[in-house]
């Protein structure tokens, strides 16, 4: 825009003035980034329509554009911008992103709001700049670069910024001073194993290492706060400085065995320790219970869940355990004593080499049964809405329940279909589905099936619905399995790399909207398996029900009021089709033509009486 066409607008509209630099900005060449289009360039203004002429890389190209409806929404970018550079720059920048990942970090800060950005910021840029997937292991691994960058301060929780420093310091010195100013237990082993990390030339904190270890001992001593895994953890953050200072630090107390041997719940302990030290409390546990150690690892795998698992898989092969590993499976299975983690990651390791000799042997009806039986036991114990992955990855890998039934007689698989059928960890139309796997195999079942759903039908109402409102329930559903609950899956997936989770926002929205996806999804399943549709030819001109368009003559006012009263989810009040739920259509259902009826909806008393009986379909055929 030019001079003449800025007073032009600002005279009126004088509130915009606060933006006068925004729209000087706004000159052909200048690149852009738009909160609805994304990332383009200014080509031209039309000043004889005061439009903005903008080629959006993801959009329209020679797009016109209002300046003063794009004032809020459009940032000019200046042309030291990262994503400037990189178009005007493309190999200098991508020479950065290579070999020199802390520059290109520096190069945003630089540009940014008070030389500071929160970590989501960055990575909307980064997404834009390489794309929303290849920058993720980009970011992951350039993260580790810059808490040793002396340039940047990296922060300690996720909700803080990465800003640039005034002068260049060490981070070891500035992680020892939060150290130092710290009196929280827990902050202080973790900032410990922080500058054991960065002190890869100790010699920075060599001064201040007897502080630094006098500090982690009282606090893994005194602190009342901490668990066993906390203070285990400590031991071994300590454990690693004091190396610098001694030659056997097992010798400094508390040590790693003394809080191993006070330990009560050696599976508990494992659950609440970083994932990074499993395999070395596995190591410890052999050390220290030389004995017995193969007996408490069987016990520990018995009770492990997600990675601990694997080390527990792990650690037990590399001591020539594999026999002992497939002969607790297969007791645990026909016991029926085997944990619905364990099964979990059994189903998951099935693909790996490395762990097929123990899992092939596994895959039969046993494992079906003992899934089955760890799926209600969660179900009847879990007293929230929360999902059962046991469950989730039985309903979504449709070849498991054909490889588990491979050697099954039609007598088991009944059985197993019937326990399926009593099952409290599936919803309804899960079932259908699951039950629909064993059919393939075994035709038979579908007279069990058949049973059930009259059995169902006895004892559970119906939803009578039209044919159309069930499949836009239909495609709702499948939009929900198919689309947006895996989409939320992956939010949450990338969430939750961004760390802390108590302070991650994203991660807690992705959460709230799972929470909101499957409580639709189980509301669907249940709708849907008890939905009934119907062309309502079978409603009557001698009493009212599902499918008859009536005349009323209101009480009150004297008006004449015509409804159609139709399926369950076919309400539309302002077309006056009523589903036959609401309140007034249960008070009309089986009257009659001269019939009045009294409804009180809202706390209002009315009497209707019913002038005119008619049938839908003869209307709208």
């Amino acid at each position: 825009m030019n001079k003449n066409a800025i007073d032009t607008l600002l005279e009126k509209n004088p509130k915009l003035a606060p933006l006068r630099s925004k729209f000087e900005a706004m000159i052909p060449g200048s690149y852009c980034l738009h909160r609805s289009w994304g990332f383009g360039k200014i080509v031209d203004y039309n000043e004889s329509e005061d439009r903005l002429i903008i080629d959006f890389e993801e959009g329209k190209q020679g797009h016109a554009m209002a300046p003063v409806f794009c004032a809020d929404k459009l940032d000019v970018l200046s042309e030291k911008d990262v994503l400037v550079k990189s178009r005007t720059e493309p190999d200098a920048i991508n020479e950065i992103i290579k070999k020199k990942p802390a520059d290109l970090i520096v190069l945003m800060l630089e540009n940014a709001d008070n030389q500071s950005m929160m970590a989501s910021e960055i990575e909307r840029l980064l997404s834009r700049l390489m794309g929303p997937i290849k920058y993720k292991k980009w970011w992951t691994a350039t993260k580790k670069v810059l808490v040793k960058d002396p340039r940047i301060a990296a922060p300690i929780k996720k909700t803080d910024y990465y800003f640039l420093r005034d002068e260049p310091i060490n981070p070891e010195e500035e992680v020892l001073e939060q150290f130092h100013a710290t009196k929280n237990p827990k902050e202080k082993i973790n900032l410990g194993e922080k500058l054991y990390k960065l002190s890869e030339n100790i010699s920075i904190i060599r001064e201040e290492l007897p502080e630094i270890l006098s500090d982690l001992t009282d606090a893994i001593k005194n602190a009342k706060s901490l668990s066993q895994a906390d203070r285990l953890h400590g031991v071994w953050v300590r454990n690693n400085l004091a190396r610098e200072l001694h030659e056997d630090v097992e010798l400094l107390e508390p040590s790693s065995k003394s809080i191993l041997e006070a330990t009560i719940d050696f599976s508990e302990l494992a659950t609440d320790l970083p994932v990074v030290y499993y395999s070395r409390y596995l190591d410890l546990i052999k050390r220290v219970f030389p004995d017995k150690y193969s007996t408490m690892a069987e016990d520990l795998l018995k009770n492990s869940n997600g990675k601990f698992t694997t080390e527990c898989v792990n650690f037990m092969l590399e001591e020539n355990m594999a026999e002992r590993i497939d002969y607790c499976l297969k007791r645990w299975l026909l016991e029926q004593t085997i944990k619905a983690p364990l099964l979990f990651w059994i189903v998951k390791a099935g693909a790996s080499k490395k762990y097929e000799p123990l899992i092939t042997p596994l895959i039969s009806t046993h494992f079906l049964s003992a899934m089955f039986y760890a799926i209600d036991n969660e179900a009847l114990q879990n007293a929230s809405a929360r999902r059962i992955p046991l469950a989730d990855i039985l309903s979504e890998d449709k070849e498991l329940i054909p490889d588990l039934l491979a050697d099954a007689n039609v007598e088991t698989a009944t059985d197993l279909a019937q326990t399926l059928l009593l099952n409290q960890g599936f919803e309804d139309l899960t079932k259908k589905s699951l039950l629909a796997r064993f059919i393939k195999k075994f035709s038979s079942i579908q007279n069990l099936l058949s049973s059930e759903s009259s059995t169902q039908e006895d004892h559970q109402d119906g939803l009578v619905v039209s044919q159309k409102s069930f499949d836009l329930a239909k495609v709702e559903y499948e939009e929900l399995i198919s689309v947006k609950i895996p989409e939320n899956k992956e939010a949450i997936a990338v969430a939750r790399e961004h760390g802390d989770l108590k302070e991650n926002s994203e991660y807690k929205m992705a959460r709230q909207d799972q929470d909101i996806l499957l409580s639709r999804k189980n509301e669907l399943e249940v709708d849907l398996s008890r939905a009934r549709v119907t062309d309502f030819t079978d409603a009557t001109l001698e009493n009212i029900g599902i499918g008859s368009v009536v005349t009323l003559k209101e009480g009150s006012s004297g008006k004449n009021r015509r409804y159609s009263i139709l399926g369950a989810w076919d309400s539309d009040p302002d077309n006056d089709i009523l589903s036959y739920k609401t309140p007034l259509a249960q008070s009309l259902i089986g009257k009659k033509v001269d019939d009045s009826v009294q409804t009180s909806i809202g706390g209002n008393d009315e009497t209707w009486t019913i002038l005119k009986l008619e049938r839908w379909v003869d209307l709208n055929s």
